[in-house]
């Protein structure tokens, strides 16, 4: 795997990618991840910058090296900020799914259709489509909307979106999301997730619409998720 010198720091890449893969089951809770010797040759680093970004999964609690035995994982849930309620896909990995995230679109749009839709991003947003695999099937068709108050420059660069979550990435570029609004509703699935979820053309799906804002109220994203509940019902997660 190619890294990008111009996104930081070898060792914070190699580390990010790592404990995206924890999150999302690819390294299950108590597996032995790839020795260094193997992560070098992944990722075409010296042994030092592989030991580097260990160390920073071992610091957060995610991994803990045992002599004689390797690197194992110890830890597959983020910490959370806003709530005691965990994500979604952590309650996936959770279960022993193995959920994996694949970036269809990612494009920046001037809002120039002169739309009340359009218009409440900015003058720019940038629209991201990505499909969701669980256990080597398709499960969730979403495509997000990041406002112009999300995007560096003002709205005018793309968010990289290389990294599997996407609020980590907003975290990252000190966005702080304090507020989110969820709508569900039951209705057929647009012909382009049908085809994406290879579900038979006019299957209803579960539909979720989410509007996330910051501490000023700020809208930062919009995302309309397409859910195939026959494959996995929706769970959500509430701790006292």
């Amino acid at each position: 795997m190619s890294l990008k010198r111009k996104q930081g720091p070898l060792y914070q890449q190699i580390q990010k990618i790592l404990k995206d893969r924890i999150l999302h089951g690819v390294y299950p809770l108590g597996s032995i991840i790839p020795s260094e010797p193997q992560l070098e040759k992944e990722f075409g680093v010296s042994k030092m910058t592989v030991r580097s970004a260990v160390q920073e999964l071992s610091q957060e609690g995610y991994v803990q090296k045992k002599s004689g035995i390797g690197t194992i994982v110890m830890r597959n849930t983020s910490y959370q900020k806003l709530s005691k309620g965990k994500r979604f896909t952590e309650l996936l990995v959770e279960e022993g799914h193995k959920l994996e995230k694949r970036m269809l679109v990612s494009e920046l749009i001037a809002n120039d259709a002169g739309t009340e839709e359009y218009n409440r991003y900015g003058p720019y947003c940038q629209r991201i489509e990505r499909l969701y695999i669980l256990n080597g099937q398709p499960y969730i068709h979403l495509v997000h909307f990041l406002t112009a108050a999300a995007l560096p420059g003002g709205g005018v660069k793309e968010m990289d979106t290389d990294i599997q979550s996407l609020y980590d990435s907003l975290e990252e570029n000190d966005i702080v999301l304090e507020k989110f609004k969820d709508r569900f509703f039951v209705e057929p699935a647009p012909p382009e997730a049908c085809l994406l979820l290879e579900l038979p053309p006019g299957t209803h799906v579960l539909k979720r619409l989410r509007n996330s804002y910051d501490g000023e109220g700020r809208l930062i994203e919009h995302s309309i998720g397409c859910y195939n509940t026959e494959l996995h019902h929706y769970l959500v997660s509430y701790d006292t």
